[in-house]
């Protein structure tokens, strides 16, 4: 397993930015997709984006226009830009890596993910 730590949450007002980090242990980082998950109270985790080992992204239609997301394999991280932020984006949200050294994919389901980061809170509030 990949030891991942997020970075960046905090209080924010609605129209505001943020910008999450996430920080992987895998000495071959570049060969894992990651994975940005969510998670409000009393409701489900939900996939918000991906990027693979091509450094496609991918977008749920929730954040799609509005987020974006980046790698950086010399660093082992990859970055959540959030902007537009409205009250619906507060959640804890994690990053979760696979290894997929092959093929430009897309992973949607938590399930498909072998590791996680503990979290950072996000907070949409004026």
């Amino acid at each position: 397993q990949v030891h991942l730590v997020e970075s960046g949450g905090g209080l924010v007002q609605p129209g505001g930015s943020l910008n999450l980090s996430c920080v992987a242990s895998a000495p071959n980082f570049n060969n894992y997709i990651i994975g940005w998950f969510r998670q409000a109270p009393g409701k489900e985790r939900e996939f918000v984006a991906c990027i693979n080992v091509v450094r496609s992204g991918f977008y749920s239609n929730s954040v799609r226009g509005r987020f974006t997301v980046s790698r950086d394999n010399a660093k082992k991280t990859v970055y959540l830009e959030m902007n537009s932020l409205t009250f619906e984006d507060t959640a804890v949200y994690f990053c979760a890596a696979d290894f997929r050294p092959r093929g430009a994919i897309v992973l949607r389901e938590p399930s498909s993910y072998n590791s996680w980061g503990q979290g950072t809170q996000v907070t949409v509030s004026s």
